[in-house]
């Protein structure tokens, strides 16, 4: 998995210091426009397309590149840009081409002809971009609604719904169910979200759903099409390949130099052994980072449990209050802090009530609705300085910070009893809260880990990892389903599903990774015994 060496950008520079090592990467300056670049203006757009856009001037590079092909093409297409460059607009594109697809001379358009999955990894994704669309499609009529665990929808609330979005998951049950095929025919353009969870333990069910959409649109010869989202990732010609995408035509691949906001990154790897010394050097680290910005700038803290949220923002606090550098997290003006004082009258949190006064703040999901809320508005108006959190806020509500740290990489996982690293997808969505895309010109991500570790999240963040296949793990489990389908009905069809996945691709490219010997291509092409060994 991990790369063993990874060439760092110019300008890096590793420090060590007595129980920790350091390792910085400046941040990548954003590549001037080329000569014949422009960006799209929201004006030049056709008529019909412009109320989607309703407040924006013109699009950004990114958009503006993928701009022709979204709108006027049906091609699928694959984008790989980091955090924040506005996937979700990309996606909005493909959906105006396929409105007009079914759009009368008038400009009525028949809602009864196609209907558009959204596929996004989590619940709380989901909901926004169910929030999102609606807003954004509003003039055209459209309908959006949730399908995920939460939400189940009716018969008849499927025939009044245009886009659906759901989870990786819950598509994967609906489209294995053989007798309800009457909607998933009507299916006429399919958007995955964060594909690059091909990585992740739910990858396997992304491959499962795209091969099955792949073969029903060669044995039905309608055309579907398939538009991948995802991180900047090093192999993205391989995921090109697994959705069809041709390369001159749909393919886009940008990288961090696109980031709205540059991020200067700092690795610290921590090699004390002892559990107590190793939790007061994070602590003290923590406090070391926040103190260099602060007064300046504001810093989010993430932590992997609730309970730590208040003993790192105590732990903070407390330093501070010994090193009497408490008043740098207080605003000058008494204005701002009679603010937090009267909203500590306000929360319901014992934490709160004893960490407002002074500046700071925790997040996480087991405090009240109510709190959570006055955090979110402190933090938003600069009252807050330091605000603690656990995941659930990187993935939430979009509250930007200048410096983000992400204390310890360990989270402990109940299914498998043990502390797991966290997940790719999960660091960088975190670091992609990292600087504020109004106010600063660039941010800070600070990752805290074990120095074993260190060479692995190096590698990661600065896109060094391909992206592998995971789905052998879960093999039984998707071919039973398209047995059951009866997609599946002999050796020799399963050995041609088997060719559908990115499972086959990344085989092809790295035979030993997956326990083949490395000369297995040269007697066997298509790995044709392979597919039916397994």
């Amino acid at each position: 998995m991990a790369n063993k060496k990874c060439d760092l950008p110019v300008g890096s520079y590793r420090h060590h210091s007595k129980g920790y090592e350091e390792v910085h990467v400046p941040a990548l300056k954003a590549k001037p426009l080329e000569s014949n670049e422009r960006l799209v203006k929201i004006s030049e757009m056709p008529d019909w397309a412009q109320p989607a856009f309703k407040g924006m001037q013109q699009l950004n590079r990114v958009q503006s590149k993928v701009y022709e092909t979204a709108l006027f093409s049906a091609d699928n297409i694959l984008l790989c840009a980091p955090t924040g460059a506005g996937k979700t607009n990309v996606a909005v594109l493909t959906i105006l081409q396929q409105l007009a697809l079914n759009m009368d001379a008038d400009g009525s358009i028949n809602h009864g002809n196609y209907k558009i999955v959204y596929v996004a990894p989590m619940k709380a994704l989901v909901a926004e971009v169910v929030g999102n669309l609606s807003h954004r499609l509003e003039a055209y009529g459209v309908t959006v609604r949730e399908l995920s665990g939460d939400q189940t929808l009716t018969r008849q609330q499927i025939d009044e719904t245009q886009i659906i979005v759901t989870t990786p998951e819950k598509w994967d049950i609906i489209t294995r169910k053989s007798g309800d095929r009457t909607y998933t025919q009507l299916v006429k353009l399919l958007i995955i979200d964060e594909i690059h969870l091909l990585h992740d333990n739910r990858g396997p069910v992304l491959e499962s759903i795209v091969a099955r959409t792949v073969r029903q649109i060669e044995t039905t010869k309608e055309h579907i099409r398939l538009v991948g989202l995802s991180a900047t990732l090093p192999n993205f010609e391989d995921v090109a390949l697994f959705l069809r995408v041709n390369f001159e035509k749909g393919l886009f691949h940008f990288d961090n130099s696109y980031r709205p906001v540059p991020l200067s990154q700092q690795y610290i790897g921590i090699t004390v052994k002892k559990p107590l010394q190793r939790f007061q050097l994070m602590n003290d680290i923590c406090y070391e980072k926040v103190m260099a910005v602060a007064g300046k700038h504001q810093v989010l803290i993430f932590v992997h449990s609730r309970k730590e949220t208040a003993k790192t923002a105590r732990a903070v606090r407390d330093t501070a209050l010994a090193n009497d550098t408490l008043s740098r997290f207080l605003k000058e003006d008494a204005a701002s802090r009679e603010i937090l004082q009267s909203h500590t009258d306000m929360v319901k949190s014992n934490d709160l009530k004893d960490l407002l006064p002074y500046g700071f703040a925790i997040h996480h999901a087991g405090l009240a609705r109510t709190d959570r809320q006055i955090v979110e508005e402190l933090f938003g108006d600069g009252h807050v300085q330091v605000l603690v959190s656990t995941a659930t806020l990187a993935w939430g509500v979009n509250l930007p910070a200048h410096t983000v740290i992400i204390k310890g990489t360990q989270i402990y996982s109940p299914e498998k009893g043990a502390w797991t690293e966290l997940s790719p997808l999960d660091v960088m969505q975190m670091l992609g809260r990292a600087g504020r895309p109004q106010y600063d010109s660039y941010g800070e991500g600070i990752i805290i880990t074990g120095h074993s570790e260190l060479q692995y999240y190096l590698s990661l963040m600065n896109q060094q990892l391909p992206i592998e296949s995971q789905f052998i793990s879960k093999l039984a489990d998707q071919l039973n389903a398209e047995i059951v389908l009866g997609t599946v009905q002999n050796a020799r069809e399963a050995c041609n599903w088997i060719g559908y996945t990115y499972l086959y691709i990344r085989m092809l490219r790295n035979p030993t990774l997956y326990g083949l010997p490395a000369d297995v291509l040269s007697r066997d092409l298509t790995l044709e015994e392979r597919r039916a060994d397994l």
